[in-house]
C-alpha cells in the first residue's frame, strides 16, 4: 500500500534493556497515522478483492511463526504482514459486493466513534466508574427510541429505558431471564422445568441458546411453523393453538420473540394480534428487529411496528444496518426493574455513594457481564454526523437497489422470487421449470434445490460478489441483502450479470 512504502520504519521500543511506554502520545499519533493510512487504502481497493476469501482451513499456521516474537517490531514489518497475511483471510464485509448474511454497514463516524470509544477506554459498569458513559447512553437510547416512534413507556422519559448490549443474542438472553425470574417469583423457582419459551421456525437461533442458557427445559422450546400463506410469519392462531396445547400439560407460558425482518426471508411477525394473544395468556414478549428495524426509522416503514406497545421489549441492531461499527444492539424494555432483579449483584467492592443513592443507572444490572464498553460513543457521532434525514436516505438508497434488482429478476424467466420482498433482501432462484429432461431421479423441487445451491457456490467461488442462501418452506434460496455502506446501483447491476453468466453455464451443462 503507497502510504506505507513511503515510510522509513522507525523502532522506539525495540532496544535491549529499553523501558516500553506503551501510551507515548507522539509514537501514537505516528503510528495511528500509518494505520489510518492503511485502512483509508483498503477501503479504496476493496472491491478489488475476492469477496469471500479463498483461503483453505489452516493457511495462516504455515505463514506465522510458531511463538510470539523476542524484541519489538515496527508497526510497518507488522502492516505489511496485514497485508501479505491476514488480509487474503478476511472475507470483506466491506466490500461493496457484499451482499451475504446481513450486511455490517460501516461509516467514518461509526469507526471515529470507536477510535474514540477505544481511546477512552473506560470500563462503565456503573455510573461512578465513568458518568459520562452512562448518561451519554441513556440519552442517546431515548434519542434512538424518539427517532423510532416507541411508545414512551420504553424511554427513560417514560419511566422505561434503553440499553446497548453487544448482540442480540445477549439482549435476548436478558430478557428471557428477566421474564423467567419475574415468572418463578410467583410460582415458586421450583416451577422452572414447567417453564416454556416460542418462536417460529424462522426465529433466529439465538432464542434457542438463550433458553438453553436460562435453564429452560429443552423440551420446553416451541418452533411454531409457519407457511407460505402467512409469508412465514408467525400467526397469533398457531400461537394459541400451541398455548393452549401447552396448557392442557400443566406448562407455563413464558415469553414470545416475535421477529420483524426474519434472518432466512425477512418476513414479520405481526405484532398486533400476538401480542394480544400473549397479554391474555401473560406472556412477556421480546420484539427482535435486528436486522428490520433500522428501516423502521423510515415513516413508510414504521408501520411494522404497529402493536409493539403491547411488548415488553424491543431491540435491533445498530452494527447491521445503520452505519455504526459492530457491536452495538439497542435493547428497549418498559420495566427496567425486572432485569436489574434478574441480572443485579452489588459486592462490596463495588458500593459507592451514587448508586447508594439510587439517583443513577448502573448498567451492569441490565447486562450479563460486568465490564462494558463506551458503546453509546460510536452511536451518538452517527447520529450527530448523518443526522436523521442522512440516515433515511441511506437507508432508502438500499431499499430501491433491492427494487432494482428484484426486476432484473422479473426480466428474465429462468429465475423467480421466492417470498415478497419486505425491506432490502431479495430472496430468488431458479425456478424447478427451468430443470429439463425427463431422466429425473428426484423431484423437480428437490432438483431445483440442488442447482441452486450448485450455483450459490459456484457464484461465491468466483470472488465478484458474495451472497448467502436458506431454506423457506423446502425451497433452496439464494439471499441477494443489500446494505453495504460502499455498494452502489452498478454494483447491483454488475452482480446480476455475474448470477446470469454462471446460471448460463451451469444451465448449458446440465442440459
Amino acid at each position: 500500500m503507497g502510504s506505507l512504502h513511503n515510510q522509513k520504519p522507525e523502532i522506539k521500543t525495540g532496544f535491549p534493556g529499553s523501558i516500553i511506554k506503551p501510551l507515548d502520545p507522539e509514537e501514537f499519533r505516528r503510528q495511528g497515522h500509518l494505520v489510518i493510512d492503511f485502512l483509508a487504502d483498503y477501503y479504496n481497493n476493496v472491491d478489488k478483492y475476492p469477496v469471500r476469501s479463498q483461503v483453505e482451513p489452516g493457511y495462516l499456521k504455515k505463514r506465522l511463526p510458531e511463538s510470539a516474537p523476542h524484541d519489538a517490531e515496527p508497526i510497518e514489518e507488522i502492516l505489511r504482514d496485514v497485508q501479505n497475511d491476514i488480509v487474503p483471510g478476511i472475507t470483506h464485509w466491506q466490500s461493496p459486493n457484499y451482499f451475504a448474511y446481513f450486511p455490517s454497514s460501516g461509516s467514518i463516524a461509526g469507526f471515529l466513534g470507536e477510535m474514540l470509544s477505544t481511546g477512552f477506554n473506560v470500563v462503565g459498569f456503573n455510573w461512578m466508574s465513568s458518568p459520562a458513559a452512562t448518561e451519554l447512553e441513556s440519552i442517546v437510547m431515548d434519542w434512538l427510541g424518539k427517532m423510532l416512534e416507541l411508545p414512551s413507556e420504553f424511554l427513560f422519559s417514560g419511566g422505561g429505558g434503553g440499553v446497548l448490549q453487544g448482540t442480540t443474542c445477549e439482549a435476548i438472553l436478558c430478557t428471557v431471564v428477566a421474564a423467567r425470574d419475574r415468572v418463578l417469583r410467583r410460582i415458586g423457582r421450583e416451577n422452572i422445568n414447567k417453564l416454556v419459551v416460542y418462536g417460529s421456525d424462522q426465529t433466529h437461533s439465538a432464542l434457542q441458546k438463550a433458553a438453553q442458557i436460562a435453564g429452560i427445559n429443552p423440551a420446553n422450546f416451541r418452533a411454531v411453523e409457519t407457511s407460505r400463506s402467512s409469508e412465514f410469519g408467525l400467526t397469533a392462531e398457531a400461537f394459541r393453538a400451541q398455548i393452549e396445547s401447552d396448557l392442557k400439560l400443566g406448562l407455563v407460558p413464558l415469553f414470545l420473540c416475535a421477529t420483524i425482518g426474519t434472518t432466512s426471508s425477512t418476513a414479520v411477525d405481526p405484532l398486533v394480534p400476538l401480542c394480544a394473544v400473549a397479554k391474555e395468556f401473560n406472556v412477556w414478549v421480546h420484539v427482535d428487529a435486528a436486522y428490520a428495524g433500522s428501516a423502521c426509522i423510515l415513516p413508510e416503514y414504521r408501520h411494522y411496528l404497529d402493536g409493539v406497545e403491547n411488548a415488553d421489549s424491543f431491540s435491533f441492531n445498530a452494527h447491521k444496518w445503520f452505519l455504526t461499527t459492530l457491536d452495538c444492539c439497542c435493547l428497549w424494555v418498559k420495566d427496567p426493574s425486572a432485569l436489574v432483579k434478574a441480572l443485579s449483584t452489588y459486592p462490596e467492592y463495588l458500593r459507592n455513594r451514587a448508586s447508594d443513592s439510587k439517583s443513577v443507572i448502573d448498567y451492569k444490572d441490565w447486562q450479563i457481564t460486568l465490564s462494558r464498553r463506551f458503546r453509546s460513543m460510536k452511536l451518538w457521532l452517527v447520529l450527530r454526523s448523518y443526522g436523521v434525514a442522512n440516515l433515511r436516505k441511506f437507508l432508502r438508497s438500499h431499499v430501491k437497489m433491492a427494487k432494482n434488482f428484484e426486476g432484473l429478476i422479473a426480466m428474465d424467466r429462468r429465475f423467480e422470487v421466492v417470498v415478497p420482498r419486505n425491506f432490502a433482501t431479495v430472496c430468488f432462484r431458479i425456478s424447478p421449470i427451468e430443470i429439463g429432461g425427463n431422466r429425473q431421479v428426484v423431484s423437480k423441487e428437490e432438483a431445483a434445490n440442488n442447482l441452486n445451491a450448485k450455483l450459490l457456490e459456484t457464484i461465491n467461488e468466483s470472488g465478484k460478489i458474495y451472497m448467502t442462501h436458506a431454506v423457506i418452506g423446502g425451497v433452496y434460496v439464494m439471499r441477494f441483502a443489500v446494505g453495504a455502506s460502499l455498494t452502489e446501483n452498478r454494483h447491483v447491476i454488475l452482480a446480476w450479470k455475474v448470477v446470469q453468466e454462471h446460471a448460463n453455464a451451469l444451465l448449458n451443462s446440465s442440459s
